[in-house]
């Protein structure tokens, strides 16, 4: 998952899209990049690290020209973390083009030996990101013979593009000379939005970005969401342009996005993501008064920061003291999103610490947002046993995370993830809690329709193992594992379940990621 930004400006962009960027910081820490364009040349900059520290004064200086894109990111699906993977990516020809792209493309591999054997473009690093620069200058190329380019030409060169692309896509990319054209997959499972800000005289200055906290975080005013399938083109002067590029595209959102990706504050496909976090709340609830004493529980404690607003509902529907016994040191990462179980291990204690007054001899229900790999919720059991809590209820307002997302999410390999091939009787002795309740799916989609009726489904490949887009097969998630597996992950794996058997990990791992 990452978060991207498109600018067309009467002024200069570098600072408006830097500011954006920080405001999608929680959708990749991972590196930065920034890439303008002054009607003539492409200045860029990127690197590995967060924004505040990849742009200092002499990177923003050199940034130059009245449009631009950006990106924030974290590796995706069997992707590595190097500096060479950093975005926006660029080619030289058709015209000079920079791209940067949120989501995962499933065929790439295929993708990049039509690159090398039909078209003749080489691709320099493992990044899909790359691939897809290129089949699209190639489609461009093609399009228009080199000679010019507008909206119509640039939007039947993407009829070609989505006929070779599968997987997850949400794009924005700037052609010298020319503008912004940016693009969402048919299925919508990566968000893409369109904010706008009036400069008088009937013209109006453009951006396209991940989510609605971006365009508003800025001054822009929110006008909507690129449907799935649809492309818009946005020239030098700030003329807009759009067309439905797949007249048989249909919404169906990647649900984690809901669950945690989002900041609370955005609004995705018309839907408020606090206000889906509150009905997760809602939901979990009458889960858990159906599956425990309510009467034994003295207070109920979120994780900070994604699941206050469902621990916040559940404490409201059960009728138990809402309680804060966490607190959050905010100059720590998103642990999901820390490539390595050491790493994410280590971070939890440095991330939170448990508060002991709210702790002592108190039955704690705790509610996390969603429980992926373990590791964190592990820790975080022990943490409130050892402030003296004398019994802990953990509680997941996602379902359980059985199977690995390769749309753009950085969870690919089964054997990473707690929920797969496990009951929730296992994963509750693995966490060390005295019981553990976890959202029902079908409760978790019914959250989202409360809000927006018309969205059919989604892509909920994660809990249910259903992959919507692309040809997922089980050789397919193999070879994902085994460009990430090595033989030190079983035993950093091993350590981080306290006294469950280390053999049997190892078997375990040996037999889900053969």
């Amino acid at each position: 998952m990452c978060g991207i930004v498109g600018v067309v400006s009467n002024d200069p962009v570098n600072q408006l899209i830097y500011d954006a960027l920080l405001l999608l910081q929680h959708r990749g820490q991972d590196a930065a990049g920034i890439a303008t364009h002054n009607g003539h040349s492409f200045y860029m900059h990127k690197a590995n690290g967060l924004v505040r520290d990849v742009f200092r004064t002499r990177n923003m200086r050199g940034l130059k020209g009245n449009s631009g894109i950006g990106q924030v990111r974290y590796p995706t699906a069997g992707s590595a973390s190097s500096e060479e993977q950093a975005q926006p990516f660029y080619v030289n020809a058709p015209f000079g083009i920079v791209l940067a792209h949120n989501g995962n493309l499933t065929n790439a591999a295929t993708l990049r030996e039509e690159m090398s054997y039909r078209d003749r473009r080489h691709i320099n690093t493992s990044s899909d990101t790359e691939v897809l620069l290129n089949v699209l200058a190639d489609e461009i190329q093609h399009s228009t013979e080199g000679i010019g380019l507008d909206a119509s030409s640039a939007f039947n060169a993407l009829e070609k593009v989505y006929a070779r692309l599968e997987g997850s896509f949400a794009v924005v990319s700037m052609i010298a000379g020319y503008g912004l054209l940016a693009f969402r997959d048919t299925n919508g499972i990566r968000p893409l939005c369109i904010g706008r800000m009036d400069v008088g005289q009937g013209k109006s200055q453009w951006m396209v970005t991940s989510e609605s906290v971006a365009i508003e975080g800025i001054g822009y005013e929110f006008v909507r969401d690129v449907a799935p399938g649809e492309a818009i083109f946005v020239d030098l002067d700030g003329n807009f342009a759009s067309r439905q590029i797949v007249a048989d595209a249909q919404l169906n959102p990647c649900i984690f996005e809901y669950v945690y990706m989002a900041r609370p504050d955005s609004c995705m496909d018309g839907i408020s993501i606090f206000d889906v976090r509150m009905r997760m709340g809602d939901y979990l609830a009458k889960k858990i008064r159906s599956q425990t004493d309510i009467s034994d529980i003295d207070v109920v404690m979120p994780i900070p920061d994604s699941s206050r607003p469902a621990a916040m509902q559940v404490a409201k529907h059960l009728g138990i003291e809402y309680r804060e016994g966490f607190f959050k040191n905010r100059y720590i990462g998103r642990t999901f999103i820390m490539p390595g179980q050491a790493v994410r291990k280590k971070s939890v204690r440095q991330k939170l610490n448990a508060m002991r007054i709210e702790f002592e001899n108190k039955s704690v229900l705790i509610v996390d947002d969603s429980i992926v790999r373990g590791t964190t919720s592990f820790e975080i059991v022990q943490m409130a046993r050892s402030a003296g809590a004398r019994k802990v209820i953990f509680a997941s307002a996602a379902p359980p995370v059985c199977f690995p997302n390769v749309y753009g999410i950085d969870m690919p390999t089964r054997g990473e993830l707690v929920a797969h091939g496990r009951t929730v009787d296992e994963i509750n002795k693995l966490i060390g809690s005295d019981q553990l309740i976890y959202q029902d799916l079908d409760d978790l989609k019914q959250a989202v329709r409360d809000i927006n009726p018309l969205i059919g489904d989604f892509e909920a490949s994660c809990f249910d193992g259903i992959y919507l887009a692309g040809k997922v097969t089980t050789a397919y998630l193999d070879a994902l594992e085994a460009v990430r597996l090595s033989p030190e992950d079983i035993e950093d794996r091993a350590s981080d379940y306290g006294d469950f058997s280390r053999s049997q990990l190892h078997l375990q791992l040996m037999d889900s990621d053969s």
